[in-house]
């Protein structure tokens, strides 16, 4: 071969890395820099040894403390470095802390391993399957194809990643948060398939580029997650932190929080934030491409060669619409007839967002495509290969966060670092609720935060003689503040799931979301109590 010539590039199959459903990758399957590859290997290498030498180093430390307490404390410690550095896939890095629990005598297995039957987790399995159907069948290529025809939209990459964030945002404020992540991922994923193809189409990226390492990538499906988080606080129905907050404050302070008092007083916070989101994300995960060039024509004809809708498609739309309106129906009538209502009560229990994903996501095996031959618009082969680890993953959350209370070591963090700081007045003590919902969110999960960090900071001001209600409501909006790793919320996995968002780009996204939150809880919402009145 002539010094001329060059190795032909093996051009990647676009559609097939993003919507392929990948997660985890090692080394070896992505294409890195030899300064990122440096890194990389030395992140996860340091993790092999880093994560026992925390867990050990803590174990022995001579703590007044229950050994209980004290082995999880160190168990999660070498978790949240697992997670951090991938010495393994984050998925085995939790089931390696869940197997620790029990092996040290924390709890015993059935105790360990009861949250794996929580109803989140029967939420991912149906969005999941859902989503699945809208990939095989080519509904999520629509939905992308319908937002970047939209006016002025599919012309900018900002503007895109910004609108695509409002809508997150509007329906987490009555769709679950989880769900609302769920049925929309298939959609940016369509959406980045088709700027990754432009790009590949024109030349402005090698022949052999790996698409799931798009900045656009990770900032659209990042501000899908951190969308629905922020668009979540909007109602007391939004998301399962705001509900379990909320009873926890009417239930100790006797104070009534109403629907459109939860609401009037989430607004501003949450326009600030978004506006923040959007900013930021825009800024460290810089676009590759700021204008969409041609882009009305170029979705012109992909919308126009998709044709018809097929009965697969159309069955998809059946069962994912179904899903939907069962999701939101609890939403409508908390705003009708109020969330004291019994009618809402029932309609809640009754229409658990798990069993209805599960129950939406059979109709797929149900609805025919060819009768005669007894097809379906999914089949099992089609459910096997949704993200199990993504599941896998958030239930180990779950465990450490219903271990976190039932062993007493969250309420044993709030008592001591609240006596050591000496914390006496509201704005001090609404600061501690704030940074400790946080941390916990980050290291269990947004649900586990609320359920332990509210009935902490209730005692912790009454004993300082201050209102509690303003630093538990804080507890509870920081609750779903938890943006750095993907166990701190359901999105956040799911999110990480995708394969398009690296750990350490939503750690380094995550921590700046985390700092401004907290700071615009801690300085804001007091300020938004006074003038809502909410709680009086």
């Amino acid at each position: 071969m002539s010094s001329d010539e060059t190795v032909p590039r093996t051009r990647t199959d676009v559609t097939a890395a993003l919507l392929g459903q990948g997660t985890y990758r090692s080394l070896g399957e992505q294409r890195l820099s030899p300064a990122e590859e440096r890194f990389e290997r030395t992140r996860r290498t340091t993790g092999l040894w880093l994560a026992p030498l925390v867990t050990a180093a803590f174990l022995i430390l001579p703590l007044d403390m229950p050994a209980s307490q004290q082995t999880l404390a160190g168990i999660l410690l070498g978790v949240i470095v697992m997670w951090v550095t991938e010495p393994v896939p984050i998925p085995v890095g939790g089931l390696i802390g869940v197997g620790a629990i029990v092996v040290f005598g924390v709890v015993p297995a059935d105790d360990a391993l009861e949250p794996f039957g929580s109803t989140t987790i029967f939420t991912f399995i149906g969005a999941f399957i859902l989503a699945q159907a809208m990939l095989k069948h080519g509904v999520a290529r629509r939905f992308a194809f319908f937002i970047l025809s939209l006016p002025g939209v599919g012309r900018s990459t900002f503007r895109l990643i910004a609108v695509f964030g409002l809508i997150t945002c509007v329906l987490s404020a009555f769709v679950s948060n989880t769900a609302t992540v769920a049925m929309l991922l298939p959609t940016a994923l369509g959406i980045l398939t088709v700027i990754a193809k432009m790009l590949q189409d024109r030349g402005q990226v090698p022949e052999d580029f790996d698409p799931t390492r798009l900045r656009v990538g990770a900032a659209l499906v990042l501000m899908l997650a951190y969308g629905a988080s922020v668009g979540g606080l909007l109602t007391p129905v939004g998301s399962p932190p705001n509900l379990i907050g909320r009873g926890l404050i009417e239930e100790a302070t006797g104070e009534r929080i109403s629907f459109a008092q939860w609401t009037m007083t989430a607004v501003p916070l949450c326009a600030v934030m978004f506006a923040v989101l959007v900013a930021v994300l825009l800024l460290l995960n810089k676009p590759e491409l700021r204008r969409i060039e041609g882009v009305e024509e170029y979705v012109r004809q992909e919308r126009a060669g998709l044709g018809r809708m097929s009965r697969a498609e159309k069955n998809t739309l059946v069962a994912f619409a179904v899903t939907v309106t069962l999701w939101i129906f609890p939403g409508v009538v908390a705003l009708v007839a109020g969330t004291d209502a019994a009618i809402y009560e029932t309609i809640g229990d009754r229409l658990n967002e798990g069993i209805v994903a599960v129950l939406g996501a059979s109709l797929l095996f149900l609805l025919p495509t060819n009768w005669a031959r007894r097809e379906t618009t999914l089949d099992w082969s089609d459910a096997a290969r949704i993200d199990w680890g993504t599941i896998l993953l958030f239930g180990t959350g779950i465990v450490f966060g219903a271990l976190l209370a039932d062993t007493g070591l969250a309420k044993t963090i709030g008592t001591e670092a609240s006596q050591a700081l000496g914390l006496t007045s509201m704005f001090a003590i609404t600061a501690f609720a704030v940074a400790l919902a946080i941390v916990i969110s980050e290291t269990t999960s947004n649900t586990a935060s609320a359920a332990v960090v509210v009935p902490i900071v209730i005692p912790i001001a009454t004993a300082a003689g201050v209102d509690p209600f303003v630093p538990a409501l804080a507890a509870t909006f920081a609750a779903s503040f938890g943006f750095m790793l993907p166990v701190s919320t359901p999105q956040n996995a799911i999110a990480y799931g995708s394969g398009v968002v690296p750990i350490t780009t939503m750690i380094r996204s995550g921590f700046g979301f985390d700092v401004f939150g907290a700071l615009l809880i801690i300085f804001a919402l007091p300020l938004m109590v006074a003038l809502t009145g909410i709680g009086g």
